[in-house]
């Protein structure tokens, strides 16, 4: 008795010095989030705001956390963001750095020290959004599907995607090597990368499992995603873009990734198609859009390889209306208009074998009721969004969206009752410009990200909380 009496005393003692301020928070094989971390706010500043020195220098003295200001300015000619406060090469130090401010050839840094140590704590690279990306109209202007695709191209196996993050949180030690992606900065374009809006949204399977869907803004511009159903019975969506102006469009897929696309023009009943093929990437090459007749609200079918259904509606009555459509590679041949009594095609869903899609608008949870969604035959209520590669921060005064579901959360290092209150509640918390030892909350920010990571305060702060490295 006296023996378990003792062990149970360890326990609580041990217990309690955990929560304790000023002590260890925990070992290095504790969760995730309630290890505490060296971290640096702009990291790529260097010595020109702050003294953090290069990227390197910080990694090897136990920062890990960094922040990378990035700005799409100049995309469509470098293919790659850029480093930057206020603009490109704003208070970037390229001392020990790489030359150039391309965000890619700073990732490399990043990975190339990362494969090196393969037993450091994970490594969370944040990347400040300084511009709106929601105004980059496709992947080659460098939308977030092109983003994703970055990161993934520059960490390899060692990135750790959000959609793998599990219901337990894994521990440091599980972590050792790998490299966390965080979405910060524009509001704008952290909320679309959960979620998409749209009108009207129409889609279409084939039997290689290639899904395209199409809608309208609910403003007159029309926009596609491209995905692929997979052996779980999901989509995973892999491009996204804009590709004309109209409302209510429709579209089919052949079993060779050719499509063929109607719509309605937006302040007019003329009706308009397109031609399209999904290439391997999951990027669509489209041809011109042309006028075939007059009318609204198209469907339209494959009945084989290379000929095509459209039946829409009268634009002065209840009278539907059908063409025959063939289909030469890039171009549509329209014949054989005359009145019908079928019904227009359920543009929604799309079968090929016993795979199903259908694409729906509604709520999901905080979101608006415009938020796409799709069903399989084996899912219900997805959401129609890019992959969930980078975590997405959410920081104060933020919306409703954005908490939902954030692991990450982040305010300025004085804001301590936010901070300590998502801490309590479990979450990786960020505090920036930590740069005095008054900064510092009972329980510790898990990520103080300070411009001063060498000084006396900031390392004795960290070490007697326990910073895992």
């Amino acid at each position: 008795m006296l023996r378990s009496r003792a062990t149970l005393s360890i326990l609580v003692a041990a217990t309690t010095a955990l929560l304790t301020s000023g002590t260890a928070e925990a070992t290095a094989d504790q969760p995730l989030p309630s290890a505490i971390f060296r971290a640096t706010h702009n990291s790529y500043s260097g010595n020109v705001a702050g003294a953090k020195n290069s990227i390197a220098y910080q990694l090897d003295h136990g920062i890990r956390f960094l922040e990378l200001d990035i700005h799409d300015n100049g995309y469509a000619t470098n293919h790659d963001y850029s480093i930057g406060h206020d603009s490109p090469g704003h208070q970037v130090d390229h001392s020990g750095n790489p030359a150039s401010n391309l965000l890619r050839d700073w990732l490399d840094v990043i990975d190339g020290w990362s494969a090196q140590h393969p037993a450091a704590a994970p490594i969370v690279v944040a990347l400040d959004i300084k511009d709106d990306l929601t105004d980059n109209t496709s992947y080659a202007a460098g939308n977030l599907a092109a983003l994703n695709d970055e990161l993934t191209a520059a960490f390899g196996p060692r990135l750790y995607r959000a959609k793998d993050y599990p219901a337990t949180p894994p521990t440091v030690d599980q972590l050792r090597g790998r490299v966390l992606p965080l979405l910060s900065g524009d509001g704008k374009t952290r909320t679309l990368y959960k979620r998409d809006i749209g009108s009207n949204p129409a889609v279409a399977i084939n039997s290689s499992g290639q899904v395209v869907e199409v809608h309208d803004s609910g403003a007159g511009v029309l926009w596609y995603w491209t995905g692929q159903y997979g052996a779980d019975g999901r989509v995973t969506w892999l491009r996204h873009g804009r590709y004309d102006t109209g409302i209510t469009p429709a579209v089919t897929l052949n079993d060779n990734g050719d499509l063929v696309e109607v719509h309605q023009s937006q302040n007019a009943t003329t009706l308009w198609s397109h031609a399209g093929h999904v290439n391997q990437d999951g990027e669509i090459t489209w041809s011109a859009s042309s006028q075939y007749d007059n009318g609204v609200l198209p469907t339209v079918r494959f009945t084989d390889a290379t000929h095509v259904r459209e039946i829409h509606r009268s634009q002065n009555n209840s009278q539907n209306w059908t063409w025959n459509g063939t289909l030469n590679g890039m171009s549509v041949a329209w014949s054989g208009n005359a009145k019908t009594s079928d019904a227009r095609y359920d543009k929604t869903t799309s079968t090929s074998g016993t795979s199903r899609v259908h694409v729906w608008t509604g709520a999901d949870g905080p979101t608006p009721s415009q938020t796409l969604r799709v069903d399989t035959d084996r899912f219900a209520g997805d959401r129609i969004r890019y992959q969930q590669t980078a975590f997405d921060e959410f920081q104060q005064g933020n919306s409703a969206e954005l908490q939902q579901g954030a692991l990450f959360y982040a305010a300025p290092a004085g804001e301590s009752g936010f901070i300590t209150a998502a801490r309590q509640a479990g979450r990786l918390v960020r505090g920036w410009d930590f740069d005095s030892a008054g900064d510092a909350t009972d329980p510790l920010a898990n990520y103080p990200a300070t411009n001063h990571p060498y000084d006396t305060w900031y390392q004795d702060l960290l070490t007697q909380r326990g910073a895992v490295e």
